[in-house]
């Protein structure tokens, strides 16, 4: 070995390729590749060299491929990243900001390793075995993985719009109607007929009903879609309302799509299975990112011929993705273990509720699931004073705004040390002289919007 490493005309350098570690040893003209195992034979080589042509290569010296590793080697973890993780896990803990920040679990990451090693393009089992069960359990005939809610929406609406023109009813306050970036007419080219509901809670056949476009006349554009969300803003459509949405769109031959991003707290809430929830719908969107915990990946579900089609569009789309195996191992470890922690998730909102309200706090969406929005104008704060003084607490709380939503990893002090701020706060206004009848009128609009994010006057 050491006359090969003192030869002037070679380099020697290692590589791993698959399990079989070798030395290769690089002349001006040709690329040699030594078994390792053959080096430790005897003091001089007696083992196998095997050529391999290297005449389209450039010729390098061992210091300029040095560089050359040197500039493309990558490391991302910190000095500290051990710590860095155990930190940021209490920073989740102590977060309501959303469900997507959950991170995987030693098990999770242990269980989705062993998961299969095939290119999802073509076939990964564990991936192929993932959207076979979601599509079982929700009653469909197919189901296919993609990266997001989003893309899993678009693709949908893509597929069911075949010719335009043509229009899609939603709830204005739906995902797919106002965080997609406008989508569905980039996408599909198809007009939004945003609908608010008469209830204030949900939308009913007698808000979307008036709002159908069908008929020949040139000037419209006749609805193809009409997509429902379950959960919206954390509340809960009810089953009966949703059946008579379905019967009376598909009487008229309009196809029913859902946004089922947290279709799961659904279930956990009501007791009703996956299969009936999805019934009505053509198509259903399922995150596994949100309340599940898995770090990434929906579920897009409906019939063979749909799926097909789907998939063909979501490589339109970008989306995709080779080696998803240990992406569907999480989501698979997330179904197993995660679904049954929900119900723990929709305790701990209902105390936060409950909380704010013994406080004198306005709720502006109950906290039926996972979520709640909150108005803390009657005691006189402001999101930005509760924002500012939470992210200054000896261990911090994250907020951005109205919105409070718990996740599988919430802790339930966090919940207590945000009560007992807002409990502070109060009575700092108080002190300072501040009372109820000093609050601003509320204003009677259209639309209310419960986003609110916190922002610090200037």
């Amino acid at each position: 070995m050491s006359r090969l490493r003192n030869h002037p005309f070679l380099m020697p350098f290692q590589l791993e390729w698959g399990c079989v570690r070798q030395r290769c040893l690089l002349t001006r003209n040709r690329l040699w590749i030594i078994r390792l195992s053959e080096f430790r034979k005897s003091a001089g080589y007696h083992g196998t060299v095997l050529p391999i042509s290297h005449r389209s290569m450039p010729s390098l010296t061992d210091i300029r491929f040095a560089e050359l590793a040197q500039t493309i080697a990558c490391d991302v973890h910190s000095k500290t990243q051990d710590d860095d993780n155990i930190l940021k896990v209490q920073e989740i803990s102590r977060a309501f900001v959303s469900d997507t920040i959950t991170v995987p679990t030693k098990e999770m990451n242990a269980y989705a390793l062993r998961a299969s090693l095939g290119d999802d393009v073509y076939h990964e089992p564990s991936t192929a075995l993932l959207e076979a069960h979601i599509a079982k359990i929700t009653g469909k005939e197919a189901g296919l993985f993609l990266p997001t809610g989003t893309m899993s929406n678009q693709v949908a609406l893509r597929t069911h719009l075949q010719q335009p023109p043509y229009s899609v009813i939603t709830d204005a306050r739906a995902h797919i109607y106002r965080m997609e970036a406008g989508g569905a007419a980039f996408h599909s080219g198809a007009n939004s007929i945003p609908i608010i509901p008469a209830n204030e809670h949900h939308v009913t056949w007698e808000d979307i009903e008036p709002r159908i476009v069908s008929g020949t006349d040139v000037h419209v554009a006749p609805t193809r879609i009409i997509a429902l969300e379950n959960t919206l803003n954390g509340t809960i459509i009810p089953q009966d309302d949703v059946i008579e949405i379905s019967k009376n769109a598909r009487s008229r031959g309009i196809i029913m799509h859902l946004d089922g991003a947290r279709i799961w707290h659904v279930a956990a809430e009501t007791g009703l299975s996956m299969k009936e929830l999805c019934d009505p719908f053509e198509s259903v969107s399922l995150c596994l990112s949100k309340g599940l915990g898995a770090p990434i990946g929906t579920v897009l579900v409906g019939s063979t011929p749909f799926i097909t089609k789907a998939r063909w569009f979501r490589k339109l789309f970008g989306g995709g993705m080779r080696q998803t195996g240990y992406m569907a191992g999480c989501a698979a470890y997330a179904l197993t273990h995660n679904f049954p922690m929900l119900p723990r998730v929709h305790a701990l909102a209902k105390r936060m509720q409950q909380g704010l309200e013994q406080l004198g706090v306005d709720i502006l969406s109950p906290a039926e699931t996972c979520m709640l929005f909150y108005d803390p104008s009657p005691i006189g704060v402001e999101y930005w004073e509760v924002v500012e003084r939470a992210s200054q607490l000896p261990d911090p709380i994250k907020l951005n705004g109205s919105r409070l939503l718990m996740h599988i990893q919430t802790s339930p002090q966090a919940i207590e040390d945000f009560l007992e701020l807002l409990r502070t706060l109060k009575e700092e206004k108080a002190a300072a002289g501040w009372k109820p009848e000093n609050a601003p009128p509320k204003k009677k609009t259209l639309f209310r919007d419960v986003y609110v994010k916190a922002v610090r006057p200037v």
